[in-house]
């Protein structure tokens, strides 16, 4: 495959890499997106799941709130796959500068990772939203109805909900990271959650890479593009270094 090849040498050329990442990245460790036939958005609920996954939501009905996030929104005992494995490396290696993730599961971290930017949080960071005091994600699996922290306030998971800002800190390293590489590998995601859809266009570079099972309305923009499953590609870039 010629795009593969070419995706090849590129990796072995470049020694800025950023890759930015969305739930395609972790559904191959098999954890369900949001938006494919069979994601969370298509499911049937009382509440349209973009309700109740809302911070107004959250405010007005918590204990439903939590009763969804615990069934539908806590990927708890789940693994990393090939691309969260090579990333590691790559990074250990020197070659890449930083993962930017769309994804809360904490599994570029679980591979090994150490500069991961989370747009939307982590499920495994939790605050109590009167005392500030955190807790871990099976804190939140085990209690029954609305956690609560010991000093009676509200135990939050640390996740951007609906009508949330992404954290501006996060955002400004994304930015800086996506800015100074030599190579942006987009990878797993439509593109079409915004603000983070926005930051490719950061990239000032000539190697922008899209890897996506289906098209994008990014498609056009990039220098190389794989309609590709992220495990058949990485699996031939674990020794791309």
């Amino acid at each position: 495959m010629q795009n593969l090849d070419t995706l090849k040498q590129w990796v072995r050329e470049s020694s800025r890499i950023v890759f930015f990442g969305g739930a395609g990245v972790s559904t191959e460790s098999g954890i369900p997106d949001f938006r494919s036939v069979d994601g969370l958005y298509n499911q049937k609920f009382e509440y349209p799941p973009e309700t109740i996954i809302s911070h107004s939501f959250y405010q007005r009905r918590p204990e439903y709130f939590f009763r969804f996030y615990r069934e539908k929104m806590l990927p708890l005992g789940f693994e990393p796959n090939i691309t969260h494995r090579t990333l590691a490396r790559w990074e250990e290696a020197g070659k890449l500068l930083a993962v930017v993730t769309q994804n809360i599961d904490g599994l570029h971290q679980k591979a090994g990772s150490k500069r991961v930017y989370e747009l939307h949080g982590s499920v495994l960071r939790n605050y109590c939203t009167q005392c500030g005091k955190f807790y871990p994600a099976e804190f939140i699996r085990d209690c029954p109805g609305i956690p609560r922290c010991s000093c009676g306030g509200i135990v939050k998971p640390d996740v951007v909900l609906y009508e949330e800002p992404l954290d501006a800190r996060t955002m400004e390293k994304s930015v800086e990271a996506i800015g100074s590489a030599d190579m942006l590998i987009v990878a797993g995601t439509s593109l079409t959650v915004y603000p983070a859809a926005w930051l490719i266009r950061y990239y000032p570079g000539n190697r922008l890479v899209l890897i996506n099972r289906d098209e994008t309305s990014y498609d056009s923009y990039a220098d190389l593009v794989l309609h590709e499953s992220l495990g058949n590609v990485f699996s031939q870039l674990s020794d791309a270094t």
